[in-house]
């Protein structure tokens, strides 16, 4: 068992690996991290994404570009590779499930594929329908999983307007739909216009409010399911399913 010092040693090497897209010593690392018997969340968390993470600020503030933000994807992906098999879900108290994709005209699919890898960690269950997706598909997969979240990724401000009109579409069809959008050009400002319920500033935070409304949705669900049977008590059951009553209660 590896002591504190020596994983931060190796958490530090994964980073750095990451940062200068060097896939041998991702890999490199990655198997000492479960050869001295550190936990492969962790490696992964604290190590390959801290490293991703730091990617992304460099490619906000114009030091990298998408040739480096792709190289440094095969790094990240050469040590992800090793430890994923390994790893294992976490007990959250959540049970839930989420669409997630990249909209439309976008092809980059790295911060979306990091937040699915925290959500199965987590214990949800996931539809991914990867990148360049249709519009209309993520309504259709919703449908089709009744998920209780829906994730939105852009990496460019061309396809992040897309956005807008799943959104749209996703809360006419159902309006206790959580939907969370993220990506480079999108803030907090862009969720509230777009009528997002929230905002994925990184990774841990798409998990936590993740878990957040999966939670309160599931509480709402509950407490309808509570005053429907306090209804339904009261109301003979054939009256309940009279055209005019379904609407309301059934």
């Amino acid at each position: 068992m590896a002591s504190e010092e020596r994983e931060k040693e190796v958490f530090a090497k994964l980073k750095e690996a990451v940062i200068e897209y060097d896939e041998d010593v991702s890999k490199e690392y990655a198997q000492i991290a479960l050869d001295e018997g550190i936990n492969p969340n962790d490696a992964i968390f604290d190590g390959l994404v801290n490293g991703m993470e730091e990617v992304g600020r460099l490619f906000e503030s114009q030091e990298y570009f998408v040739p480096e933000l792709l190289m440094c994807a095969d790094a990240l992906y050469a040590g992800l590779d090793i430890l994923k098999p390994h790893v294992k879900k976490m007990d959250l108290g959540v049970r839930g499930s989420v669409v997630i994709g990249t909209v439309e005209g976008d092809v980059h699919d790295i911060g979306k594929n990091i937040v699915k890898m925290m959500f199965d960690v987590a214990g949800f269950e996931v539809f991914d329908l990867g990148r360049d997706v249709p519009l209309d598909k993520f309504v259709e997969e919703q449908i089709k999983t009744d998920s209780e979240l829906v994730c939105l990724s852009a990496m460019m401000t061309t396809t992040m307007v897309g956005m807008q009109k799943v959104i749209k579409d996703l809360k006419a069809k159902n309006p206790d739909i959580k939907i969370m959008i993220g990506g480079a050009p999108v803030s907090e400002d862009i969720a509230d216009k777009f009528g997002a319920d929230g905002y994925a500033a990184d990774a841990n935070n798409a998990l936590k409010d993740a878990i957040n409304m999966v939670s309160s949705l599931k509480k709402m669900k509950e407490e309808a399911e509570r005053l429907l049977g306090l209804v339904s008590d009261r109301i003979p059951y054939s009256l309940l399913r009279l055209p005019q009553m379904e609407d309301w209660f059934l």
